[in-house]
């Protein structure tokens, strides 16, 4: 960190606790989190495309080295790219999706969006034009009575290399330069005002989503006091002492919580909440669990999460019990289930686990549900409640809510329980 950029830190932490001093301190979210429970879904691989929820437009590329929204841009004609990418935008998701998610009996949407739809910078090949998409997402939440969080998905240099930041590198850059993170404030100090007053469906802003904090001190000593000054960029978003009823998520950077505990707490910060995202897929040892180790797993949540000092969301997780899916891993890059990816230990074939869920038997099928509804269990029980990644996928059925409410491995309505003492 340079010391000019370290003074602008301070002194924007000062302002920050002179507004807090002035303030009530008070907030009125539009949805009453720590008594009502969130039921939601991701609306993922829209604004920000990620190669295994849309592989057709990768694949169609003809590119192989095309394997994020980054290299989409910059590796084809800008003119073939725009086009592919608008044709996707109006399409993918739709004012039918909202009326049949809220349908669902769910209350939230997540929406994941880069920062390139507010801001390109030179050398950068992105491609804009996602806001007004994101801007009618949510006129249909308001709609159908479901509230919104704007998740700042990607942000410049990347909080951590993997294909969902928009930029697949080695090795996460955001918080190596002060430019990276100070462009980032600004964004969220856009996204905070252009939604500050209507609080009555965007009620959540989340800052970054999923920054390497294993990377270490490096990461989490930049990420701590972006998270002061986001608190600062969100709930007063107005030039004044007056706040804002936007809710600031933070994620908790793959840490433990306990890591977090006595972070903004409400004594002293009003209007934070913490998200954690659990899957059971991304390690050798996940992917060979057994059905009932699957299960097991995900119901010990329920005390693993309990007691925390902040609103807590389980912003991302899946009824998937393995990495199969294709591209999940990212574009040309295997499975640890069958042993295709890089150092892997063989589990079994990806047949029938994966893809349509014409495939799928009724064992599996069954096996889906059990899991579903375990984990929803489970993080209502110790979290404040769940949000689902995703809602659709173009062929990765096991990952998408959608086909589970065709396919029956999820209920109509989520409260609607077939196996209600699955972790009893």
């Amino acid at each position: 960190m340079t010391s000019t950029w370290r003074r602008a830190a301070v002194f924007s932490l000062f302002t920050l606790l002179a507004c807090r001093v002035v303030g009530d301190n008070a907030i009125s979210p539009s949805f009453t989190y720590g008594s009502e429970t969130v039921r939601g879904v991701n609306l993922g691989g829209w604004l920000v495309l990620e190669p295994w929820i849309t592989p057709s437009l990768f694949d169609n590329t003809g590119n192989d080295d095309i394997v994020d929204e980054w290299t989409f841009c910059e590796l084809q004609d800008t003119a073939t790219a725009t086009s592919a990418l608008q044709n996707h935008w109006n399409t993918w998701i739709t004012e039918q999706d909202l009326a049949d998610i809220a349908g669902a009996g769910l209350n939230h949407v997540r929406i994941p969006i880069g920062y390139w739809a507010f801001e390109v910078g030179p050398g950068e090949p992105y491609i804009s034009g996602q806001l007004p998409y994101l801007q009618n997402a949510i006129g249909w939440a308001g709609n159908y009575g479901l509230k919104v969080i704007v998740d700042l998905h990607g942000v410049p240099g990347s909080q951590n290399g993997f294909d969902n930041s928009g930029h697949r590198i080695s090795y996460p850059e955001w918080q190596s330069n002060s430019t990276n993170v100070q462009r980032t404030d600004a964004i969220v100090k856009t996204i905070a005002s252009l939604f500050a007053n209507n609080p009555q469906v965007v009620s959540i802003i989340a800052p970054i989503n999923e920054p390497a904090g294993y990377d270490g001190d490096t990461v989490l000593d930049v990420l701590r006091q972006y998270y002061y000054d986001s608190y600062g960029n969100i709930r007063y978003p107005f030039g004044t002492s007056e706040e804002s009823n936007t809710v600031v998520l933070l994620h908790d950077a793959f840490q433990p919580l306990s890591y977090w505990s006595g972070f903004e707490t409400p004594s002293n910060w009003q209007g934070v909440a913490m998200d954690t995202h659990i899957y059971q897929v991304f390690s050798d040892s996940e992917v060979a669990y057994s059905d009932s180790q699957h299960i097991s797993a995900a119901c010990d949540y329920a005390s693993s999460l309990s007691g925390f000092d902040l609103w807590l969301i389980v912003g991302e997780w899946s009824p998937s019990p393995t990495d199969c899916a294709t591209y999940l891993n990212g574009r040309g890059i295997g499975a640890r289930y069958d042993g295709t990816y890089p150092g892997s230990t063989y589990v079994g074939s990806c047949d029938g686990l994966t893809g349509s869920a014409s495939t799928f038997s009724d064992s599996y099928k069954t096996f889906l549900r059990q899991f579903w509804e375990s984990q929803t269990i489970a993080f209502e029980s110790g979290a404040q409640g769940w949000i689902q990644w995703a809602w659709k996928t173009e062929s990765a059925d096991e990952w998408s809510y959608q086909a589970g409410l065709a396919n029956g491995w999820i209920p109509q309505n989520p409260t609607s329980l077939a196996y209600p003492d699955i972790c009893g």
